[in-house]
């Protein structure tokens, strides 16, 4: 049996057991990345690129948050905050984070196949985008640079 979502002028398909699941994995992999940045900003400073890319993810957040809101769904708090990895240095960090941006991009590439509705593919597009054109080729030149053109800053230097 097929429920419907009356929202004002239009009726909708509510999202299947796959597509919420998959809002929820796309939510908590961007609430995990934003929590990393912040620690990595906590443990050195305000350095780039991790300054600028933690305030994408708060963006990517907000897009996924949009979703959310527009089928009802029930959002659940960020869990990571103090719960994430913590680099001996910052090269380490920007290593670290090479990895999960290419993860990233792959998790999406996953997820883009679990959906036909533009909205979430249109929202899920813009995030893979983001992290595979801009993200992920920061943190491969802050690697290449050992670590945001600080050297090997660790968290002793701080």
């Amino acid at each position: 049996m097929q429920k419907f979502l009356y929202t004002g002028h239009q009726i909708m398909n509510e999202l299947t057991d796959i597509e919420i699941r998959m809002l929820q994995e796309a939510l908590d992999d961007e609430y995990h990345a934003w929590a990393i940045y912040d620690q990595v900003i906590a443990d050195f400073g305000e350095v780039r690129p991790f300054i600028n890319i933690r305030q994408a993810e708060a963006r990517h957040i907000e897009a996924l948050l949009g979703l959310f809101a527009r089928y009802g769904l029930p959002v659940p708090a960020n869990p990571w905050p103090g719960k994430v990895e913590r680099y001996a240095s910052l090269q380490a960090a920007c290593e670290a984070s090479v990895a999960a941006e290419i993860a990233n991009g792959e998790m999406y590439e996953r997820l883009l196949g679990q959906t036909q509705r533009a909205d979430l593919l249109t929202v899920l597009r813009n995030l893979q985008e983001a992290s595979q054109q801009r993200h992920l080729a920061a943190f491969q030149r802050c690697a290449q640079r050992g670590g945001g053109g600080r050297g090997a800053r660790t968290r002793e230097d701080v």
